[in-house]
């Protein structure tokens, strides 16, 4: 097992949200070297074990690496209390059910600050726990379309479209692991925890650039623009001769340099195309000569015309090219990881990359659900036998 050196060594953390955005906030925090306890309900467990794409499901040998797991059944008063006692030893709880729901169970902030005044409340939502929508139920694509990402994804001529990830999730994920680490840090000088309020379509919302205040100002909505961003020349993807290349040459200099690379030097001074706001405004007719340049060139040897000339640009990345990158070797950017059910996998790695406190990929997921639950409700202090008798009995 590799050694925790993560910068959140020391640090509980209680998981008892499913599917995607309470878990990988979890597997954010568990990368960083806290110690995560995931509760799945008695049986099937989190549906995420049968998620991912293609015969065999594998997002779970990803997402809940670095996790021990239990089960609790927390509709009944027996799981409840379970999930209180684990509460009152953790720094981090992380739940994303429907707003209202851990009230209904007993288990609301106001109840689990009464045991634990210095529990953090990390709480993922489609539409936040407050506000006329709250109650409403929420998943990452109703965030992505509120928050104002899916109208603006897809081809103009076409009804708005979706990445191929589940980016809201990710986001609102990833806001409440930044909210954790905030509260930790407030929790320094404060000695009381908090709740984390992180909403889908909030998260989506906050990277939507400056979207909102261009239409106040000058009634300007952004559309669907396809694979360019509209008055951003060059920067697209370009066709070879054995494939597509992508080139994002809009800055002047960089500009000049990518029309010497094409032996063309005299596009950068042609008033169509001088600087940003005439390449803007030329944008396809750009484009179009670009690809007319490209197509008649593999991509190795376009990447190659673009190194000479420092032209920012890459090769369209699949899991083959990632595998077989010297970069990604490198940079471990992928790493093996020992799975007690596939074998060696490799998976992204831990980021960002800290210098002193590195996260890392300690253990790999459970297989099963409730593996570790005579280690943790026994350092509880439940009896073997107690423990067997709730098994039975269906409370974990």
């Amino acid at each position: 097992m590799t050694e925790n050196k993560g910068a959140l060594r020391g640090i509980r953390v209680i998981e008892l949200g499913q599917l995607i955005a309470g878990p990988f906030c979890g597997q954010l925090l568990g990368d960083m070297g806290a110690e995560v306890i995931k509760v799945e309900p008695p049986g099937a467990g989190d549906p995420m074990r049968q998620w991912g794409r293609g015969e065999d499901k594998l997002w779970w040998e990803v997402v809940a690496r670095n996790k021990l797991t239990v089960s609790a059944n927390l509709r009944v008063p027996e799981g409840q209390a379970l999930v209180r006692q684990l509460a009152e030893t953790a720094d981090i709880l992380i739940e994303n059910f429907k707003p209202g729901t851990m009230e209904k169970w007993g288990l609301g902030p106001d109840a689990l600050h009464a045991i634990n005044p210095r529990l953090i409340i990390v709480r993922v939502s489609g539409y936040g726990q407050t506000g006329p929508y709250s109650e409403r139920a929420g998943f990452g694509g109703i965030g992505e379309a509120m928050g104002g990402w899916r109208y603006i994804v897809g081809d103009p001529d076409r009804p708005p479209s979706r990445m191929g990830i589940s980016i809201g999730d990710s986001l609102a994920a990833t806001y409440g692991c930044m909210g954790a680490l905030a509260a930790l840090h407030a929790r320094e000088r404060t000695g009381r925890g908090q709740v984390v309020d992180s909403a889908l379509y909030e998260a989506v919302l906050q990277v939507m650039e400056s979207l909102v205040p261009e239409y106040e100002v000058s009634g300007y909505i952004r559309e669907r623009s396809g694979s360019v961003l509209p008055g951003i020349a060059p920067s697209n993807v370009y066709p070879c001769a054995d494939g597509e290349f992508l080139i994002g040459g809009n800055q002047d200099a960089v500009f000049a340099r990518l029309c010497k690379a094409m032996g063309q030097p005299e596009l950068a001074s042609n008033p169509r195309y001088v600087d940003h706001l005439a390449r803007g405004m030329h944008q396809e007719e750009l484009d179009g000569l670009i690809a007319d340049w490209t197509r008649t060139r593999t991509i190795a040897e376009v990447e190659a015309a673009m190194l000479d000339h420092s032209v920012p640009a890459g090769t369209i990345f699949r899991a083959p090219e990632m595998l077989a990158d010297p970069h990604f070797a490198a940079r471990e950017a992928l790493v093996p990881v020992e799975t007690e059910r596939w074998g060696t996998l490799h998976m992204q790695n831990c980021f960002p990359k800290l210098s002193e406190t590195p996260g890392s990929i300690r253990s790999p997921a459970s297989p099963t659900v409730g593996r570790d639950n005579q280690k943790v409700y026994g350092d509880l202090g439940l009896a073997p036998e107690e423990i067997e008798r709730m098994t039975a009995a269906g409370i974990i």
